[in-house]
């Protein structure tokens, strides 16, 4: 079927409008607990959000759908969408909600769903929900005595928090270590820091105090320039970006250089390969991933496995290829044998395990592989699919690919979540990287941009 509300990570949109209005997150629980209300047993749902304003609003509308088809609803509150996967599996529930947009500003929300695996769902599972939240006939209301019931479930931080940290290496000891961790005024703004704190690094927190409209606001993994100033200002020797929902990391040296998800991908490939940890034989990651990372494991006998963009389908490679580690440039790191889900707080502690193992600073540790030059330039359009279709643009492609030859790659995508074509080019000729992105934007019509 065509699919007008789900993209590449659940639903996401302006708040009060478009497909985030109350209506349509009442409707999508409805939906939703229509689908997993399989069985005789009493029915449970999960939600947690983040810190943004609209999230009341869509967490109280999501409730009111799960009560009315006879799904009791746990309220988490503000917790990283790891945690929604993990507290799903936890509690036993038969499905999970994650309110949340992500990196994106305070003005957009979204919904992201588990199944009771504590896994994303499916495109054929969420085909299922969107018919049903099109359809104004289908809902099976309960009758008044099975209506659900909803609970606030107490101490949510503390059960992360312990899972957390049991996913890292026995004996993890940050004594010695002073960490810088930017929350984004997100949903890991009290979690982050106690990890780190219980496990005995000096920390200092910068952007924890939501206030509805800050989220992701100059700060957090999209905006990792305030946390580069602040690990040099205080002589840090590890910074830590979270974005909004936490489930992706980027990191920063001592020196105040950035680290992003493939840097971390390859650290903690190499060092779980050495410890016999590694399954897979390697590793998988988009098509956005750095060229150099693919060369880096490959001197060391591993693969990537590369896959489209979005965390759902690098999970999906990794589950059906065995895999246990993969992830995305932007910091978005899964390992299966900790979460079902991306969780920035975990590989941090993955990739501190490595910078305490090596002896060495972090500059030394997380610069794995020299990146080979590659740009990304992003184009607002009115229609990408004709965008991408036109003549002009499939001409300039292939033109360009014929200049980088077999030392570049070419990548030209519709974003999933924006009215954006994704202009990416890489090559060991960083001019010649330059000019063919320039020539394929030239030739993408923006007409009704």
């Amino acid at each position: 079927m065509s699919r007008s509300l789900f993209g590449t990570d659940g639903v996401r949109g302006r708040a009060n409008s478009e497909s985030m209005t109350a209506e349509i997150a009442m409707r999508i629980g409805m939906a939703a607990g229509q689908v997993f209300r399989q069985g005789g047993h009493r029915h449970r749902a999960v939600i947690g959000k983040d810190t943004r304003l609209s999230g009341y609003m869509i967490e109280q509308a999501m409730t009111a759908g799960f009560l009315s088809v006879g799904v009791d609803v746990l309220l988490l509150g503000p917790i990283p969408t790891p945690a929604v996967g993990f507290l799903t599996r936890s509690m036993r529930a038969d499905m999970g909600v994650m309110i949340s947009a992500s990196h994106n500003s305070y003005e957009d929300n979204g919904i992201k769903l588990f199944g009771p695996d504590g896994f994303k769902l499916s495109d054929a599972v969420e085909d299922k929900i969107e018919a049903l939240v099109e359809s104004h006939s289908s809902m099976q209301l309960a009758a008044p005595q099975h209506i659900g019931r909803a609970k606030r479930l107490d101490d949510v931080d503390g059960r992360y928090i312990e899972a957390v940290k049991a996913s890292a290496a026995r004996g993890l000891d940050l004594s010695g270590l002073k960490v810088v961790v930017d929350c984004a005024n997100g949903a890991a703004y009290k979690v982050a820091p106690t990890v780190l704190w219980e496990l005995g690094a000096e920390v200092i927190s910068v952007a924890v105090a939501p206030d509805g409209f800050n989220i992701n606001g100059g700060c957090g993994s999209t905006h990792p320039a305030v946390l580069q100033e602040q690990v040099v200002a205080h002589g840090a020797n590890i910074g830590i970006a979270l974005d909004g929902d936490a489930d992706r990391v980027l990191m920063v040296c001592e020196q105040g250089r950035l680290i992003d998800g493939d840097q971390l991908m390859g650290t903690i490939a190499d060092l779980w390969a050495r410890d016999g940890r590694l399954a897979g034989g390697g590793v998988v990651a988009t098509v956005m991933s750095n060229l150099g990372l693919e060369r880096y494991l490959a001197a060391r006998g591993l693969s990537l496995a590369r896959t489209q963009v979005g965390d759902r389908y690098v999970l999906e490679r990794m589950r059906a290829g065995g895999f246990n580690l993969g992830g995305e440039q932007s910091g978005h790191i899964i390992m299966t044998d900790h979460a079902t889900t991306g969780d920035g707080l975990m590989a941090a502690l993955q990739a501190l395990s490595a910078m305490i193992k090596s002896g060495k600073p972090a500059s030394e540790v997380f610069h794995a592989f020299t990146p080979v030059p590659q740009l990304l330039k992003n184009v607002r359009v009115g229609d990408a699919n004709a965008a991408m279709g036109a003549v002009s643009v499939v001409k300039a492609i292939a033109a360009a690919e014929q200049r980088l030859g077999k030392n570049g790659r070419i990548l030209v995508r519709k974003s999933g979540t924006e009215p954006l074509i994704r202009v990416m080019a890489e090559g060991d000729d960083s001019e010649l990287v330059r000019t063919v992105v320039d020539q394929i934007i030239e030739a993408i019509p923006r007409q009704a941009a």
